[in-house]
């Protein structure tokens, strides 16, 4: 159902007066998703494995207990970045991957995957061969 008239105007009047009372909270609500914290949470998850696993097979050869603590390390992280892939979705995934560094990348090398999976089967189907 769209709004009326008069209910945008007191909309846009109390958007206006937000922004002039608090740009930063604007700012930061405006920054925000559902898939913010889920996200770091992977980031960090990811580097919680990576140290795990260097902290295992540095120590493996020296001390049993501190490779069982890398590998304990290890393991908390692959759950936790497991469980938040699980909030995160496959919808949160493609946001993210659209948004900031990675759309610059993937513009860089060649476009969206869609657009080259289209022009590889388009190809396939001439029966071209080439790639």
């Amino acid at each position: 159902m769209p709004l009326s008239e008069d209910e945008e105007r007191i909309l846009s009047e109390m958007e206006e007066h937000l922004q002039a009372s608090d740009p930063r909270l604007v700012k930061e609500v405006s920054e925000t998703t559902v898939y913010t914290q889920p996200l770091r949470s992977m980031k960090w998850a990811v580097a919680g494995f990576v140290a795990g696993v260097a902290l295992m097979v540095l120590t493996l050869s020296t001390s049993y207990l501190l490779a069982f603590a890398g590998f304990l390390v290890m393991l908390g992280a692959a759950l936790r970045l497991e469980r938040n892939a699980r909030v995160v979705g496959r919808t949160g995934l493609r946001q993210a991957s659209e948004s900031g560094r990675a759309a610059s990348l993937r513009d860089a090398v060649g476009g969206s995957t869609g657009r080259v999976r289209d022009r590889m089967r388009e190809r396939f189907r001439r029966g071209d061969g080439r790639i």
